[in-house]
């Protein structure tokens, strides 16, 4: 038995950063945008990227095998995937999320050691520095990029739920902590008899307002400025948070649920969606690395079980409730009052 057990996936694993890292750092330099334009030989590209001699054909190449790059003839261009979701000029790009790992998440995860024997946040905090989201709503630039990258992040799953709710039973929703205002959007091109708005910090309103006009429902989406801990949520059929629930505590979930089962109409629904984790918290990886994520960034958010959340709805008053796979790692879980 022992004879037919082999390292190769301890390995793969544990120098699974190598790739990471040559991904992002082509993110970074703008790689796949410049590859939009053409595909360009191995001197052209390293001239036009400012790579050293050294570097260039061993990255390009890395970049390759690890099927982001494709090569024909010498000639380096993109494959379908990263012309699509890389290239920084078209709007299916998701490499805003990627940037905000490289710049931030890559180093603080160096410190997941210390995060677990501690149990405390290893991000700006670690060195006494502001909290993230403090030093974030400060700089309307770096602001306008976070946005961004949630809205990469979380696409996929915002054209499900505009696509799988039950919405021709409702007419007004909200989003809460709405960031850019995708899922908004989303719902609004998919359901025109909808009118939406989207409820977060006052900074957000420009970035959302020009979000929504861009994609021309200005007319029935609108920016609600406020704060979910200070003020009561809109009063809508239809209440979403979506990534928002993991950044808390157990009690701050609960609050967060309990306003909105307040603020709904009976027959309303409340719709979480995260990265929720699998009931026997043995398959979706992704979920539970998100919950280490969480532990490096905050001082108390987790991710959860379906089941766990169907719990807090329960507690909160919700009669009747589903959880519901949307794509990738992420589900719903839908409250109805």
């Amino acid at each position: 038995m022992d004879e037919q057990l082999t390292p190769e996936k301890i390995l793969q694993t544990g120098l699974a950063f190598w790739a990471s890292k040559t991904l992002l750092s082509a993110v970074e330099i703008g790689l796949f945008t410049e590859l939009s334009q053409g595909p360009e030989s191995l001197e052209s590209l390293s001239g036009r990227m400012g790579l050293h001699p050294r570097a260039a054909r061993d990255f390009l190449d890395t970049l390759l095998a690890l099927g982001f790059l494709k090569r024909e003839g010498g000639r380096y261009s993109n494959t379908p995937e990263t012309d699509l979701f890389l290239d920084r000029k078209k709007p299916s790009y998701v490499g805003g999320i990627l940037e905000m790992a490289n710049h931030r998440l890559y180093p603080f995860w160096g410190h997941l050691t210390q995060a677990i024997r501690t149990g405390q946040p290893q991000n700006e905090t670690r060195s006494g520095g502001p909290g993230f989201f403090e030093t974030l709503y400060a700089d309307p630039a770096r602001l306008e990029h976070f946005l961004a990258a949630m809205t990469g992040i979380s696409h996929g799953a915002n054209l499900a739920i505009a696509n799988s709710l039950e919405w021709e039973n409702y007419e007004t929703f909200a989003d809460v902590g709405t960031a850019q205002g995708d899922l908004a959007v989303q719902i609004a091109l998919a359901n025109p008899h909808l009118r939406g708005m989207g409820f977060d910090l006052p900074p957000v309103a420009p970035v959302f307002e020009n979000y929504v006009s861009a994609a021309g429902v200005d007319d029935r989406l609108r920016f609600v400025p406020g704060d979910f801990f200070e003020q009561e949520l809109p009063r809508v059929d239809v209440l979403l948070m979506g990534h928002i629930l993991h950044d808390w505590d157990l009690p701050t979930k609960k609050i967060l649920i309990a306003k909105a089962y307040e603020a709904l109409p009976a027959g309303g629904s409340l719709v979480i969606y995260d990265s929720i984790i699998d009931d026997d918290r043995s398959k979706n990886a992704f979920g539970l690395m998100m919950s280490l994520n969480m532990l490096i960034e905050t001082t108390g958010g987790f991710d959860y079980t379906g089941a766990d959340c169907v719990g807090w709805m329960k507690e909160a008053g919700f009669t009747t409730t589903r959880t519901e796979h949307l794509v990738g790692p992420d589900s719903m879980v839908v409250g109805i009052k």
